[in-house]
């Protein structure tokens, strides 16, 4: 039997295990999480419509239905030389076929530990709920949302998930009666935030903002962060009682440490089917690794998914489990997006040839959390997957 090891429990990881079992392989997955963390249904939990249990989906259910090994521990080295790889409790392990599926890490701002993110530490979700919950019961308050940008690869921006529970806070205070005692400001450093949707995207969440009285802070690079607010770099000031912010990706400290081909950004280097350049036997997939394609890529669930079950398909061709051709993850590079607003939803879909952004009222919310039960039931294959999904 041809074994895998595949390090990293995210959306990447777990795909990639379901999939080296269904081409064949014995897979053990290592992750530092006993739960696969659902980030794009996070962004429920600070305004009470989702809980943690709910987000957080225990991989040892997974592994007991797809018949993987599941091993708790963090992994704090890896040597492509030696093919090791280093576990914080279970120390080294010899790895000939590999799949790093670790995610990435976060840039470092300065006074960061002044802000909650909606894309980071799981935790932060319920520290950003008491927060919100605390300024609801004041009465009033001025919150500030954004999110960085990585001028090394502009493909790690997360800024979908920082407009989403903007918007969803946004309809929590208005629903209560109380939105107008709340000062909302989204900031970012580059000049227009949300570009890589698309002109008409772009255009309506223009018009939103407009609507809604939202203040805007664009086009300034973040000097620090500070208790009650955030510096620009031209000395401004942006007052704060609670500061939302999701960094912008780069590598993981210690896949930066490692001998692994990077980009400037810290990100993998590899080919169109996810196989590290120089490392025979070894793939990376999701977050982890550097994309190659336009401007407006994006690192998305579906793309590391889509990277993921091509990782198992590429890797049963080379071990002779089956044949056919290998294939590439860049054709399928698309933004696909179901941005939640609280009360509805805008589809956002744009690729090499085509663009679009369909407004959803009311339905939109309820297709967004319909997706969260069909993710969860799909994965334990208790129903049908959908094709694309």
């Amino acid at each position: 039997m041809h074994n895998v090891t595949i390090i990293g429990g995210g959306i990447a990881g777990l795909e990639a295990a379901i999939f080296y079992r269904k081409e064949g392989f014995d897979v053990e997955l290592i992750s530092e999480r006993n739960y696969l963390y659902n980030f794009p249904l996070s962004i429920w939990i600070p305004v009470g419509k989702k809980r943690f249990d709910e987000v957080a989906l225990p991989l040892e259910a997974f592994a007991k239905r797809h018949q993987f090994v599941l091993t708790i521990d963090r992994v704090i080295a890896i040597d492509p030389k030696t093919k090791t790889i280093t576990l914080e409790t279970e120390g080294d392990y010899q790895v000939n076929h590999l799949v790093i599926a670790l995610g990435a890490g976060k840039m470092k701002h300065q006074g960061i530990e002044h802000t909650l993110s909606i894309c980071g530490d799981p935790q932060h979700a319920i520290l950003l709920k008491e927060k919100i919950d605390a300024l609801i019961d004041k009465g009033s308050g001025k919150i500030a949302f954004g999110f960085g940008g990585n001028p090394h690869d502009l493909s790690g921006v997360r800024g979908g998930p920082a407009f989403e529970l903007f918007f969803n806070l946004h309809h929590q205070l208005t629903k209560r009666g109380i939105r107008d005692q709340f000062e909302m400001t989204f900031f970012a450093p580059m000049p227009s935030p949300g570009a890589k949707m698309g002109e008409k995207a772009l255009r309506l969440m223009g018009e939103m903002f407009h609507h809604n009285h939202f203040h805007k802070r664009y086009g300034k690079k973040i000097k620090t962060f500070v208790d009650k607010g955030v510096i620009f770099e031209d000395d401004s000031f942006l007052a704060s009682d609670l500061t939302m912010f999701v960094p912008a990706g780069e590598g993981l400290g210690v896949i930066k440490e490692s001998t692994l081909p990077l980009n400037a950004a810290g990100f993998i280097v590899i080919n169109d089917y996810c196989e590290i350049e120089g490392v025979s036997g070894w793939y990376a997939i999701g977050d982890a690794a550097a994309l190659e394609g336009p401007d407006w890529k994006a690192k998305q669930g579906h793309l590391a998914e889509i990277m993921a079950r091509n990782a198992a398909h590429n890797s049963a061709i080379a071990v002779g489990l089956k044949t056919g051709e290998k294939k590439g993850y860049q054709k399928h590079l698309a933004i696909v997006c179901m941005m939640d607003m609280g009360n509805g939803a805008g589809f956002l879909y744009r690729d090499a040839t085509q663009e679009h952004f369909i407004p959803l009222p009311f339905v939109g919310h309820w297709l967004k959390q319909g997706w969260g039960w069909y993710y969860k039931m799909s994965k334990m294959g208790y129903i049908p997957r959908l094709p694309g999904m």
